[in-house]
């Protein structure tokens, strides 16, 4: 995909073109020369032939955090019940007023429904595999498409500035962005005496405790990215890649967590927004084998909360969990 000036540059051409070719017609009813205004852009699913600047846009998925964010001209969006606590006040207003057009699985897209809010842009955030679950071609008879799907969980980042640039809102993006490398560098600096040479694991939020699975977070995962960028080193690496998320977690058995924490001179693990586990966290933390892991041991085990954040704006809370669970090193 091209670089967001590069896309602007293009936008700009086409905007520029249509608005020449349409001075002879200035003021037209039928054919207002900002209506013929478009761009190509590269997504999942193709280059798309897309509005330079969508007036009426529906999300989904992954894309309804980041547009609500962006201020996009969202008209329709997805339920994002996981996302909720990791809104503001002012963008959990926003998400309450526009209208649900498709539920928390891409299975649940309500066609009509997207239809009657008569979008210019649909712009898809889920995986490339879900999006079998989705009638694209039926969509495509509503408005353009654009399918800009996660990957890896540490992939939110070019996920949401991409589909910020589809939905004309780029510039919005790239603030948001600033604000949290800024304050990100700050804890990376206000906490590197204390992590320096520490080796972490992660107890992830998606283990089965049916099957007797916990959840091993790697680099580059939901607990982890954020963390890695106040300056948390996370050790080790997936046995076997699995595609997406399973690229950088893993889910042995709870037999197997000595062997696979035991190198661990700390260890993060994920909660709820309230503080509180899971019930597959708590599954690991009543373990007798988990008490007697070196850093547990050393007293070297640090909660966060909002590590599910997909988004700048919401990664900022992140980062405050990070730098309040990593406080006791510190002092330590």
């Amino acid at each position: 995909m091209h670089s967001v000036q590069l896309r602007r540059t293009a936008g700009a051409t086409v905007l520029t073109l249509a608005m020449v070719a349409g001075c002879g017609s200035a003021g037209s009813a039928e054919q207002p020369a900002a209506a013929a205004a478009t761009r190509v852009f590269t997504a999942d699913n193709g280059r798309i032939t897309i509005p330079a600047d969508p007036r009426r846009v529906v999300a989904t998925g992954y894309a309804v955090p980041a547009l609500i964010e962006a201020d996009a001209a969202l008209v329709g969006i997805s339920s994002w019940q996981r996302g909720l606590p990791l809104m503001s006040e002012e963008d959990r207003a926003t998400y309450d007023r526009i209208e649900k057009v498709a539920g928390e699985a891409a299975a649940e897209t309500n066609y009509e429904a997207i239809a009657k809010v008569k979008p210019d842009l649909i712009v898809i955030g889920v995986p490339q595999p879900v999006l079998a679950d989705v009638d694209v071609e039926r969509l495509k008879s509503i408005a353009p498409v654009v399918a800009i799907g996660p990957t890896i969980p540490s992939a939110w980042r070019e996920l949401s500035q991409r589909q910020s640039d589809a939905a004309g809102r780029a510039a919005n993006f790239g603030q948001a962005k600033a604000a949290y490398e800024k304050k990100a560098a700050e804890l990376a600096a206000k906490h590197k005496d204390a992590l320096a040479g520490l080796k972490f694991g992660h107890v992830g939020s998606y283990g089965e405790v049916a099957k007797g699975t916990f959840q091993r977070e790697f680099a580059g995962s939901w607990g982890t990215n954020i963390a890695q960028d106040v300056g948390v080193t996370y050790y080790g690496r997936v046995k076997v890649k699995g595609g997406g998320s399973k690229d950088v977690s893993e889910y042995p058995s709870i037999e197997e967590l000595t062997e696979s924490l035991g190198e661990a001179d700390a260890i993060t693990y994920s909660v709820q927004p309230d503080g509180t586990p899971n019930e597959a966290v708590k599954y690991v933390l009543d373990s007798e084998l988990w008490k007697n892991l070196p850093a547990v041991k050393a007293g070297r085990t640090f909660a966060i909360r909002y590590t599910e954040a997909a988004t700048y704006a919401a990664a900022m809370k992140t980062l405050d969990a990070v730098d309040q669970a990593l406080a006791p090193l510190g002092e330590s």
